[in-house]
């Protein structure tokens, strides 16, 4: 039975220096998803409506594209520089990533 102790710190992720302007919008984002809830109890008019999901759908873009930016930057550059494997995995996420962001 082992009893090693050591455990091993995860990096963090690429978007850790990011990570408070990215709270911030999504709590923004939130806050628009909620008034559009709102907007429809209030039986609101439809164009009103959707330039506020137009809006609340070109904030989330904003934060998805900042955390592909820093994955591409922080994870697939780390894997790029070890090569083999990790690489072409990385590789693969990020295209299939990239892809369904075109598609939403």
């Amino acid at each position: 039975m082992s009893t090693d102790t050591t455990t091993v710190a995860a990096a963090p992720h690429g978007y850790a220096a990011d990570k408070a302007a990215l709270l911030k919008r999504l709590n923004r984002a939130e806050g628009q998803v909620r008034g559009i809830a709102r907007m429809v109890g209030d039986d609101a008019y439809c164009i009103d409506v959707l330039t506020q999901v137009s809006a609340a759908t070109k904030a989330l873009e904003t934060v998805a594209l900042q955390l592909l930016e820093d994955h591409l930057a922080h994870c697939v550059a780390e894997a790029a520089e070890q090569g083999g494997p990790v690489a072409q995995e990385k590789l693969a996420e990020a295209s299939a990533a990239i892809a369904r962001l075109v598609r939403s």
